[in-house]
């Protein structure tokens, strides 16, 4: 894809935001990194540390934005039921700002407050998806530059609507509604009730980090990236990254892959599955320094619905994923093809999405066939064909796949609203247009060359 101008769209609430015109920083955030945290508060809750490790990241979480309910869809239940004790899913959506706002030092500048201020764009969405058995996870990234129908969003006052919009860029929702506005439409998108969300910004990702001491990734090729800051230079072999490189790494689009949106998700999920293992295999769990480490970083950087704004929530959803193993932690990109009106923008490849959506709606584990991505490969998989390239860099419309026949649907997961059902049996074959890997799958980043 192209470095052209974005084309942006002021919010309608009562927060204005501002957007340059270079597109050169955007948010860089991990699903992964919250339920580091999710798990973190879990272990210094036993003993000594108890007490004042739980009240002081009560005391660190911002006040919870409202979770409207969307027009046909039960009411989002506020008094979230202890997935510990009642076994369900867990539909959780964070958004990665790219706004620049109350962030200090060096975000301070005028260029940096020109470039986004206010609200911000979603410029990474990621929903995790627990299953209702807590026996498989997916995490699902939402290009940016995806073209999709954005529904009317409850104003961010409280007042009324904000307009929605039949054809708009996906990254613009954040601007338009906020939070609430960014959970509509990946609830239309997918047709999943989502009654867990936070706003993340550039801060954590720095901050989740340095907690867990750095992460260790594989670079097939140098990685280098002017556009970042700090930019980037990182030789070949593993780099252990942290901080504010780490952010630089995250929001890189320029020195990974083809240079794409696209290609920068399949590089955060290198990221994302090195951070997996080591949090759940290197000892990290076993911490409790490095553990309410991850935890205050967290809760300090985000600003959560209602529905996150109690540690014990927290916990509860950090403890469904205490037994899923990494080989069920799948990362995936939602399936996107190029615009026919505009080259530099993709929209859903509507057979992939339909399998997708459907095996999210079923809670049933799914099983990727495609590649890991533009910007990924794995050393130890036969190479399989990636999707065509078409102009701008973006992936060329495909003849659509045949979905997996699904195996015997389970009970819906809107949230951690009934009691598991078994999804165990063959997982669905998710089509092979459809990139990603496992946390098990131990990826390289392929620099831009």
């Amino acid at each position: 894809m192209t470095d052209l101008p974005r084309r942006h769209q002021r919010a309608r609430g009562p927060e204005g935001v501002r957007h340059g015109r270079l597109p050169r920083r955007r948010g860089g955030v991990a699903a992964l990194k919250l339920l580091a945290a999710l798990v973190a508060v879990v272990v210094v809750s036993v003993g000594s540390v108890a007490a004042y490790a739980v009240w002081d990241v009560a005391h660190s979480i911002k006040t919870g934005v409202h979770l409207q309910a969307l027009p046909g869809h039960s009411a989002i239940p506020q008094d979230i039921p202890n997935v510990s004790a009642i076994p369900g899913g867990v539909n959780l959506l964070l958004a990665g700002t790219d706004s620049r706002s109350d962030l200090g030092g060096v975000y301070n500048s005028a260029d940096e407050q020109d470039a986004s201020s206010g609200a911000g764009n979603n410029d990474v969405t990621m929903l995790l998806h627990i299953a209702q058995d807590h026996k498989s996870m997916v995490v699902v990234s939402f290009p940016r530059d995806l073209m999709v129908p954005i529904p009317d969003c409850p104003s961010p006052d409280g007042q009324g609507t904000i307009d929605g919009s039949s054809y708009a860029q996906f990254n613009t929702a954040l601007s338009r509604g906020g939070l609430n506005c960014v959970v509509a439409t990946v609830s239309k998108m997918t047709g999943l009730t989502i009654p867990f969300a936070a706003v993340i910004n550039f801060n954590g990702v720095s901050a989740m980090s340095s907690a867990v001491g750095g992460v260790t990734v594989c670079l097939a090729s140098p990685v280098t990236d002017d556009y970042t800051n700090p930019p980037l230079d990182l030789p070949a072999g593993e780099n252990t990254i942290v901080g504010d490189v780490a952010l630089s790494f995250l929001r890189s689009r320029h020195g990974v892959g083809d240079g794409s949106d696209l290609g920068r998700i399949s590089n955060q999920q290198v990221f994302l599955s090195a951070l997996a293992r080591k949090v759940v295999s290197g000892g990290v769990l076993s911490n409790p320094v490095e553990l309410y480490a991850l935890a205050k970083a967290a809760v300090n950087n985000i600003t959560p619905s209602e529905t996150l704004t109690n540690p014990t929530t927290l916990v509860q959803i950090a403890l469904a994923l205490k037994d899923t193993g990494l080989d069920n932690m799948v990362f995936v990109q939602y399936p996107a093809v190029t615009d026919p009106d505009n080259p530099n923008r993709v929209v859903p490849q509507d057979s992939a999405a339909d399998a997708l959506d459907e095996a999210l709606v079923n809670d049933q584990p799914v099983k990727l066939t495609g590649s890991t991505g533009r910007a990924a490969e794995d050393p130890t998989a036969t190479a399989s064909p990636a999707p065509d390239a078409g102009a701008g860099g973006e992936p060329s419309p495909v003849t659509p796949a045949t979905p997996a026949a699904p195996a015997t649907p389970a009970a819906p997961a809107p949230g951690a609203t009934s009691a598991p059902t078994d999804s165990a049996g063959a997982p669905v074959e998710l089509p092979s247009t459809i990139t990603g890997q496992t946390a098990a799958q131990q990826t390289c980043t392929k620099g831009n060359d």
